[in-house]
C-alpha cells in the first residue's frame, strides 16, 4: 500500500490539472515523482459558477419519493434513446456529430474484423498470433457487452481467459508499486489459441464447489466458489507459485464518459487510512502511461491498470490477439524467448500490424459506445430499491453521479452529468473475491469498483446473467452476497433486510 500522503498529493496534482495546468508534478517520499495530469484531455477549466451547479447537481439523493431530474439519462446528452434489444450496446454517443459518425462506423469494422495469420492475401487483416484469445475484438466483447464465462464444458462462444504471474514482482515506477512478475515461459497472459505450427500456451478448466447463504425471512441463496486451472499446457509447467486470474471481457458502454471525468473528482473520493471511519477505504491505481511516458490516473481494466481507452486497447490487441501497435510493438505479442516457434513464426508488420490510425479508429469507437436510457424510473418498487441501495451503503464505492470535463474536442463527451455508478477506485473485496495477484499499486484483494450502467440488460445484450470477474454469480443477487472486505457491512444488510427490501434493491439494479 503506498503511503497515506500520496493520496492528498495526487490529489492536489489533479486539482493543480483541472485549473489548466498541462503538466503538474509532485513529490512524496524521497524525490518520487508523482505526476496525474490528464495530458489525454483538452480541458476547459470550469468557471467557478460551473463548479458551484456540478457541486449541486451531483450531491447525493436523499428523497426517494420520485426520480432525480435527468436521471432517466444516465449518460447525460450520449444516452442513446433507440429501443431496447440484443443491440442495445452497440449504438453511437446521441450526440455525435454527423461529421464524426463515419469514424465510428470504421472503428466498428475494425472492432469486428476477423484477423488471420501471416502471411496472406490480406495484408492489412494479417498479422494474428503466433498465440492469442480471440481473432476479433467483438469475440470477447459480444456485441459490445459482456463475454461468455467458460461454464466447465466445450463451448465455442467462451470469451475469457487467465492472466499469470508468479510472487517476486519487482518495484514498479510508482511508489509503492510493484510490477507484475510474468511467468518465465508463459507471460503475463495464458493464450489458448495460436496459429498452425505453433503450440497453444493451454486450456481453461474449472471446477465448482456449490456454498448455501441463509438470508432473512426463510430465503436461500447459493454461490459457487471456482476453482480455476489451466490444463494441457503446451510449454511445460508453471512456474512454482504461479498465480492465475480469470478474466471475463467487461461491457464496453460509457467508456469514453468514464475518461472524461475529472481526476480531481475521483481522487476527492479516495480515503485510503479510513479518516472517516465508515469502513470505506478507497484508494486510487496510479498507472504507467506508455501514450505520455508519465504516470497517471488508472481508471480501466478490472484493477484500474490502464490509464486510457487508447492504452488499454492496444494492450488488448497485444495481449488477445497478438497485434502489435505503436504502445506495444511487439510483433510476437505475448511470445517469450522460451518459445522458440512462436518467435520465429511469422510477422504481419510493416512496421505494425495495426497502426495509429487503425488503433485511434477503435479507440474512438470504443469511446464512443453509448450508454442506454434507463427503464422504470418512477416505478415504486425502483425507488425504494434506490433508497435501499443507499441505506445500505453500496453508493458508498457505487458513486452514483459526476460530471465530466468540458472537453475542446470531444463533443460527447464534453460537460455531461453522468450517472455510472462507480468511483473508479480500488477497494478490498475480501478473501472470497482475491484472485492472489497484485497490479500497480493493487493489491490481491482490491478490485476497482465495477460500473453499474447497464448491468440491468445484460441478458439482453450477452445472452447470460453472469457477473464478476471471473463470471461466477449467476445473477445479480450472488454478485452482491460475493461482496466483502470493505462491503461486507453491507452485504450483511442485504442478508438481513426484509425480503421484500431485497427484491426491491433487485428490481433497482435491474433498471440500470
Amino acid at each position: 500500500m503506498p503511503p497515506a500522503s500520496l493520496v492528498p498529493l495526487l490529489r492536489a496534482a489533479a486539482i493543480g490539472t483541472c485549473l489548466g495546468a498541462s503538466v503538474v508534478v509532485v513529490h512524496a517520499g524521497q524525490g518520487d515523482a508523482i505526476a496525474t495530469a490528464e495530458p489525454h484531455l483538452s480541458i476547459i477549466p470550469r468557471a467557478a459558477a460551473e463548479a458551484a451547479r456540478v457541486e449541486q447537481v451531483t450531491t447525493p439523493a436523499t428523497d426517494f419519493s420520485a426520480p432525480e431530474k435527468f436521471e432517466a439519462r444516465p449518460a447525460g446528452a450520449a444516452t442513446s434513446l433507440k429501443r431496447v434489444n440484443h443491440d442495445a450496446f452497440s449504438h453511437a454517443s446521441a450526440n455525435m456529430p454527423f461529421e464524426r459518425e463515419m469514424d465510428f462506423k470504421v472503428g466498428n469494422g475494425l472492432f469486428r474484423k476477423v484477423w488471420v495469420a501471416a502471411p496472406s492475401s490480406t495484408e492489412a487483416s494479417d498479422g494474428l498470433g503466433p498465440l492469442y484469445n480471440a481473432r476479433s475484438c467483438q469475440r470477447c466483447h459480444i456485441k459490445d457487452g459482456r463475454g461468455h464465462p467458460y461454464e466447465g464444458q466445450d463451448d465455442n462462444a467462451v470469451s475469457m481467459f487467465l492472466r499469470v504471474s508468479v510472487p517476486g514482482g519487482a518495484p514498479g515506477p510508482i511508489p509503492g508499486s510493484h510490477r507484475v512478475q510474468p511467468d518465465p515461459v508463459y507471460g503475463e497472459q495464458l493464450q489458448d489459441f495460436s496459429i498452425p505450427g505453433v503450440p497453444a500456451e493451454y486450456r481453461l478448466d474449472v471446477s465448482w464447489e456449490e456454498i448455501e447463504v441463509a438470508l432473512s425471512g426463510g430465503e436461500t441463496a447459493w454461490l459457487r466458489r471456482p476453482t480455476w486451472r489451466a490444463e494441457q499446457l503446451g510449454y511445460g509447467p508453471l512456474a512454482e507459485g504461479a498465480m492465475l486470474s480469470p478474466r471475463v471481457a467487461p461491457q464496453m458502454i460509457g467508456l469514453g464518459l468514464l475518461e472524461a471525468v475529472p481526476a480531481a473528482d475521483i481522487l476527492a473520493l479516495a480515503d485510503p487510512e479510513d479518516a472517516d471511519r465508515d469502513g470505506i477505504s478507497g484508494r486510487p491505481n496510479i498507472a504507467w502511461s506508455r501514450e505520455f511516458d508519465r504516470p497517471m490516473l488508472g481508471r480501466f481494466g478490472l484493477k484500474a491498470g490502464a490509464p486510457t481507452i487508447r492504452q488499454q486497447s492496444a494492450a488488448a490487441f497485444s495481449g488477445d490477439m497478438g497485434l502489435s501497435t505503436s504502445l506495444f510493438p511487439a510483433g510476437a505479442g505475448e511470445c517469450t524467448d522460451v518459445q522458440p516457434e512462436c518467435q520465429a513464426a511469422p510477422d504481419g508488420g510493416s512496421p505494425l500490424e495495426v497502426d495509429d490510425v487503425a488503433l485511434d479508429l477503435v479507440t474512438f469507437y470504443s469511446r464512443n459506445l453509448a450508454v442506454p436510457a434507463r427503464r422504470d424510473v418512477d416505478d415504486p418498487r425502483v425507488l425504494r430499491g434506490k433508497q435501499v441501495f443507499h441505506d445500505a451503503g453500496c453508493a458508498a464505492c457505487h458513486t452514483p453521479k459526476f460530471v465530466t470535463h468540458r472537453l475542446a474536442d470531444r463533443p460527447e463527451q464534453s460537460f455531461q452529468l453522468i450517472w455510472p455508478y462507480t468511483d473508479m477506485l480500488l477497494h478490498d473485496m475480501g478473501e472470497g473475491l482475491a484472485d492472489n495477484r497484485p497490479e500497480g499499486l493493487a493489491d490481491s484483494q482490491e478490485w476497482r469498483t465495477a460500473p453499474l450502467w447497464g448491468i440491468g440488460l445484460t441478458q439482453t445484450v450477452s445472452g447470460h446473467s453472469k457477473f464478476l470477474h471471473d463470471g461466477r454469480a449467476r445473477n445479480l443477487l450472488e454478485a452482491v452476497l460475493w461482496h466483502g472486505g470493505e462491503a461486507e457491512a453491507s452485504r450483511a444488510q442485504v442478508v438481513e433486510m426484509p425480503p421484500a427490501d431485497r427484491a426491491a434493491l433487485l428490481t433497482f439494479l435491474g433498471s440500470l
